[in-house]
């Protein structure tokens, strides 16, 4: 009779045994299903609407004007070398695609529930799909900007392409990250403490008022509460992509380092916390 032969097998699936093993390749190894879940992201944000990809023209349009009626002419903000409408569709531009990676990526565990239960795919596929599908929304409100950007330029006679331009990519990347970093974080969180999902929305407001989006760095002068906005690792990314557009604003390059930085850490944390929490989130979602 034959002998028995050990059977082979192609994957073998088992949870990590190290805090410290997150398997990058193995998401690279997946590309083919970010990129499948980046189409769906982004095709099932407007399924069933008349507008559809128009609402991201839209938002930022009506957005702007508010922030113009309530900031500049009501509050009597001033801001500055930019003119208003730039300054204001600028830092909405920016914002919003850092609000839409935090808010999504925070939802990761508990909106997936159902399919992580059902099949094997790195966990951290799903966060990542909805950064890069946010780049759509980015780039159709950064033409926009660019669009009014150009008019504006016509209009005044000073029309020219700046090397800071080259700056934006950067900053982009960063803002993602930070949206990543933080809403891995948090969605690990809320597999226990379903609390943060009530939080976050809430939160993303306030922090967008501690952000430099609805007024310049300059009316913060002599201000006590000053360094709460300055030490907001959100505003050199601000203040920097404002500086990259218009060669104006509060741009530090020591402060946009320090903003890399934390990053970075809030990048290692989260992915640490995500792959620990993965292991044994279906018990507790």
């Amino acid at each position: 009779m034959p002998e028995n032969t050990e059977e082979q097998w192609d994957q073998i699936i088992q949870p990590k045994a190290k805090l410290f093993d997150l398997n990058l390749a193995e998401v690279w190894r997946y590309r083919d299903l970010l990129l499948l879940f980046v189409k769906r992201d982004f095709a099932a944000q407007y399924k069933q609407t008349i507008l559809g990809p128009l609402w991201h023209v839209i938002q930022p349009v009506f957005t702007t004007a508010v922030f113009i009626l309530v900031f500049h002419n009501i509050a009597g903000i001033d801001t500055g070398a930019i003119h208003t409408v730039l300054f204001y569709m600028s830092g909405i531009t920016i914002w919003n695609y850092f609000s839409s990676c935090l808010t999504a990526t925070a939802s990761t565990f508990v909106a997936n529930a159902g399919i992580f239960g059902k099949v094997y795919f790195p966990r951290l596929v799903i966060p990542l799909s909805t950064v890069l599908s946010n780049i759509i929304k980015f780039g159709i409100q950064f033409a926009l900007l660019f669009c009014v950007m150009i008019f504006y330029a016509v209009k005044d006679g000073h029309f020219y392409i700046r090397l800071s331009y080259l700056l934006i990519p950067l900053l982009v990347i960063m803002m993602a990250g930070l949206g990543l970093g933080l809403g891995i974080i948090i969605s690990s969180l809320t597999t226990k403490y379903r609390d943060f999902t009530v939080l976050i929305g809430f939160a993303v407001q306030l922090l967008m008022y501690a952000t430099p989006i609805a007024y310049p760095l300059s009316v913060l002068k002599d201000k006590s509460y000053a360094w709460v906005i300055i030490y907001n690792p959100l505003t050199p990314i601000v203040e920097a992509f404002r500086y990259a557009l218009f060669g104006s604003g509060s741009y530090n390059s020591l402060h946009l380092l320090y903003s890399g930085i934390f990053i970075i850490i809030t990048l290692l944390t989260g992915m640490l916390i995500f792959n620990k929490v993965e292991r044994s989130f279906m018990d507790t979602v």
